[in-house]
C-alpha cells in the first residue's frame, strides 16, 4: 500500500447520504459496520428460508476442510471468535447431530454424515450466489483492492495500539 501524501484528511461525523466528493472524510468504523450488518442480514435471512443458520454452516465446513476429521472441542475452539458467545458453537454442533447432518466415529471425532455433506454443498451454491448479488458492479480488482485497505487499516489500529 502506498503512504498517503501526509496531508490531513479532516474526519467528518458519519453520514449515509454523502455524496462521492465527501466520501474521504467519512469514518470507517461507521461504514464497515454497516457493510456487515447488511451483508450478514442478508446471508443469515436467505438461510433461515431454507432452515438454517450460518453458524451450521460455518461447522459444517470446518468438519469437511481438513484431511483429518476434527473432534468438538477443536471445532468449538476455532469457530467461537466467529459466534456470538462460547456456548454457541456447542450448541450448533449439537444441532447438526439431532438433524443427522453430523456424526461422531469411534474416535469422537466429528464426520459429515452424507446428508450433511449434500446440506453443505446446497449452502455453498446459496452462499455463492449471495456473494455475486452483493458483488454486483464489483470487479474482482476492485474488490481485492478494498480488503488491502481493510488490511492496512487494521494493521495501522493495531500498530497504535502496541507502539
Amino acid at each position: 500500500m502506498e503512504q498517503s501524501s501526509g496531508a490531513l484528511t479532516d474526519q467528518a461525523p458519519a453520514d449515509p447520504a454523502a455524496t462521492d466528493d465527501m466520501l474521504a472524510s467519512q469514518p470507517i468504523g461507521y461504514w464497515s459496520g454497516v457493510v456487515h450488518e447488511a451483508v450478514t442480514r442478508r446471508l443469515r435471512d436467505a438461510m433461515a428460508r431454507v432452515d438454517v443458520t450460518q453458524p451450521q454452516y460455518w461447522v459444517l465446513n470446518r468438519v469437511s476442510a481438513g484431511p483429518t476429521p476434527p473432534g468438538r472441542d477443536e471445532v468449538s475452539e476455532q469457530l467461537t471468535p466467529l459466534a456470538g458467545g462460547p456456548r454457541e458453537i456447542p450448541r450448533v454442533i449439537d444441532q447438526l447431530l439431532h438433524r443427522g447432518w453430523l456424526r461422531l466415529d469411534e474416535g469422537q471425532a466429528l464426520r459429515l454424515t452424507d446428508a450433511g455433506e449434500a446440506a453443505r454443498l446446497r449452502l455453498r451454491e446459496l452462499a455463492t450466489r449471495l456473494r455475486a448479488e452483493v458483488h454486483r458492479g464489483i470487479s474482482d480488482e476492485e474488490y481485492v483492492t478494498a480488503l488491502k485497505v481493510l488490511r492496512a487499516m487494521i494493521a495501522n489500529a493495531e500498530r497504535i495500539g502496541n507502539p
